[in-house]
């Protein structure tokens, strides 16, 4: 199995609105891993400023909830 593989499995398992905070992490991923490319049109759309203005300590706190949760059985793969 690949990594992209996996990474949809594991997706498909979460609640939708953990689904949408994965989807935001990876657009801010692709924003960052593009940032070298100034020529880039993702970066001059309005998704890049909004996504640049957002703040994804949510995410991260959010992403920690998820995984204690985990750990204590709450939530099963």
């Amino acid at each position: 199995m690949t990594a992209h593989d996996e990474a949809i499995a594991k997706l498909r398992l979460l609640p939708e609105s953990l689904v949408q905070e994965v989807s935001n992490f990876i657009d801010f991923l692709v924003w960052k891993s593009s940032s070298e490319d100034s020529s880039s049109s993702w970066l001059k759309s309005r998704e890049s400023l909004e996504l640049v203005e957002s703040d994804f300590s949510d995410y991260l706190s959010n992403l920690e909830d998820y995984e204690n949760r985990l750990d204590r059985g709450e939530i099963k793969w």
